[in-house]
C-alpha cells in the first residue's frame, strides 16, 4: 500500500470510529493535531476561553468531507472538539468548538494567513492544515453540500429552496463569535464556532418568523447540524442583503454629519415591534408572574454580584442597581404581571440592516453568546430587546466627540414611539421593568468592556451611574 493510501485509510478509520460511536477516544488523529491547536485556537477571535490555559482536547466527531489523500486538490476535515480548560464553576462543561480544517501538502501564499501548522506525526504527518473557510475551493464544497442535502458522516444538511452553483465565496472579517462566508453577494453562511446542544435561536427564530410571513428577518435557505437527541446547529445559510448598511454605521454617520437620526430610529422601533408581534404569534407566550418574577430578578442580581467581583469599579453602585431590580420584585408582590415571549436577546444597532429604500431588517438571533443556550432560548419580556437598543443609542452618542447626550435621548424617544405605533404598547409604560433590563444590560456591558475593550469601559459606567441614581431616587 502506498504512503498516500495508508494515510487515507488511517484518517478514514479515525473518522469512522469517532463519528459512529461518539467515543471521546481520538485514535491517532487528535494527538497529532493537538500541539498545533494549543497554539492556534486561543488566538482566534471567536475563542471564548481567553485568559484560561488549554489543558486538553476531546474529539466529539470527525468527518472527512473531502479526502485528504489520493486526490489532486485539498482535503477538508470537519471536527467537533471539546476544549478542556480550568473552569470558574464546578458545574461548567467544557466548550465544544467546530473546526473546518483544510489539508494540503503545502500552502499557497494567498492562504498563509489561514495557517494552523504542519503536522509532524499521525495520519496527516507531513501535511499542512489551515482554516478551510479561507480557501475558495473548500468553501465551494460547503455550498455544494447544501445544494445536495442529506447526511455525510456525522453531519446532516437541510435546505428549503434551490441554491445556484458557481457563486464566488469570500470571508467576512467583521464576525466576532462566529465566522461568515458570502457567496456571490446572494447568500451568507454563518458558521457557529462554539456550539451547544439544542437548536440555535439563529435558526429557530428566523424559521418561526418566516412561517408567520414576517419579512423583517432574512429567511433561512439551508442549514447543517450534528444530529442527536439534542442536535447541534452548525451553520445557517440566508439571503445576503446586498447594499444594506448596519444601524451602527448609519448612526455614526448621522452623528458625524451633525444630523438627527429620528426617522431611522422611529422606523427601527416599528420593525422591532413587528418582529415581536410575529414571534408572539408563532411561539408560546407564558406570563411573568410571582415565582417567575422572583427568578428573573434573582438572575439579574446574581449577574450583578458576579460583575462587581470581576470589576471593582461597580461596587459603589451596587445598592442603587439592586434597587432597580427590587422595584420589579415589589410590583410582582403587589400582583403585577407582564407578558413574556421569545425575543432577539442581543438587540443593538449592529444587529440591524437598512436597505437603500429605508427598509429595516433584524439579524443575528443567536442571543448573547456568553450566556448558556437554554437561557438564551427562554421567553423574556419584549422590553429586554428594547433596553438593548436604548443602550446602543447611548453607545453611538458616546463614541462621537463631543459627546451628545441629547442626540441619544431623542433617538431613544423616537424608537419607543415607533415601537408603540406598530405594537399599540409603549415600552416606556412599564418603567420599572424597562429600567431593570437596561440595568442588566449595562452590567453585562461593563464586564465585557473590562475584559475585552478597557478603553470603552467609561461608556457603560456612565449608564451605571445614571441608572443607580434613577433607581435610588
Amino acid at each position: 500500500m502506498s504512503e498516500a493510501a495508508s494515510t487515507h485509510v488511517a484518517l478514514a478509520k479515525s473518522t469512522r470510529n469517532s463519528a459512529t460511536t461518539g467515543s471521546t477516544t481520538d485514535g491517532a488523529l487528535l494527538p497529532s493535531l493537538a500541539p498545533l491547536l494549543h497554539e492556534w485556537l486561543p488566538r482566534q477571535r471567536w475563542f471564548a476561553g481567553k485568559g484560561r490555559p488549554v489543558t486538553g482536547f476531546r474529539l466529539v466527531s470527525a468527518t472527512e468531507m473531502v479526502p485528504s489523500a489520493g486526490t489532486a486538490g485539498p482535503g477538508l476535515l470537519h471536527l467537533l472538539l471539546r476544549v478542556e480548560q480550568p473552569s470558574r464553576s464546578v458545574r461548567s462543561a467544557d466548550d465544544c468548538y467546530q473546526l473546518l480544517l483544510g489539508v494540503r501538502t503545502s500552502l499557497p501564499p494567498l492562504l498563509a494567513g489561514a495557517l494552523v501548522g504542519r503536522v509532524e506525526r499521525g495520519p496527516l504527518a507531513g501535511r499542512t492544515v489551515y482554516d478551510a473557510l479561507h480557501d475558495p475551493r473548500l468553501a465551494d464544497v460547503l455550498l455544494e453540500r447544501f445544494r445536495r442535502p442529506g447526511s455525510l458522516g456525522s453531519l446532516r444538511f437541510e435546505r428549503t429552496a434551490e441554491i445556484p452553483a458557481g457563486l464566488t465565496p469570500r470571508v467576512l472579517d467583521a464576525e466576532q463569535s462566529n465566522s461568515s462566508l458570502v457567496y456571490g453577494d446572494a447568500f451568507i453562511l454563518k458558521i457557529f464556532r462554539r456550539v451547544f446542544p439544542g437548536t440555535n435561536p439563529d435558526l429557530e427564530l428566523p424559521l418561526a418568523l418566516t412561517g408567520e410571513g414576517c419579512e423583517r428577518v432574512p429567511a433561512p435557505i439551508a442549514w447543517f447540524e450534528a444530529p442527536g437527541a439534542e442536535p447541534l446547529t452548525l451553520g445557517v445559510l440566508q439571503p445576503f442583503l446586498q447594499g444594506a448598511r448596519d444601524g451602527w454605521q448609519l448612526a455614526l454617520a448621522a452623528l458625524a454629519a451633525g444630523r438627527d437620526f429620528l426617522p431611522e430610529a422611529r422606523a427601527l422601533g416599528r420593525a422591532t415591534a413587528e418582529v415581536h408581534t410575529a414571534l408572539a404569534a408563532a411561539l408560546p407566550t407564558p406570563a411573568l408572574r410571582g415565582t417567575q418574577t422572583r427568578q428573573l430578578v434573582a438572575r439579574m442580581t446574581q449577574r450583578l454580584e458576579a460583575a462587581a467581583q470581576a470589576v471593582p469599579a461597580l461596587v459603589p453602585y451596587v445598592p442603587g442597581l439592586r434597587a432597580a431590580f427590587d422595584a420589579v420584585t415589589d410590583l410582582g408582590v403587589r400582583g403585577s404581571g407582564w407578558a413574556q415571549q421569545r425575543v432577539h436577546g442581543d438587540l443593538h444597532l449592529g444587529q440591524t440592516l437598512r436597505s437603500a429604500d429605508g427598509f429595516w431588517s433584524l439579524i443575528d438571533f443567536e442571543g448573547e453568546p456568553a450566556r448558556p443556550l437554554p437561557e438564551r432560548r427562554m421567553p423574556a419580556p419584549p422590553v429586554r430587546d428594547v433596553a438593548g437598543m436604548l443602550r446602543s443609542f447611548d453607545y453611538a452618542a458616546r463614541s462621537h466627540r463631543p459627546w451628545n447626550p441629547e442626540w441619544a435621548a431623542r433617538c431613544r424617544a423616537a424608537y419607543c414611539e415607533g415601537y408603540a405605533q406598530a405594537s399599540g404598547s409603549d415600552p416606556r409604560g412599564e418603567p420599572e421593568l424597562l429600567r431593570a433590563h437596561e440595568t442588566d444590560k449595562a452590567v453585562y456591558e461593563v464586564v465585557y468592556e473590562a475584559r475585552h475593550r478597557p478603553d470603552w469601559l467609561p461608556v457603560p459606567m456612565a449608564a451605571i451611574q445614571r441608572l443607580a441614581q434613577s433607581a435610588a431616587a
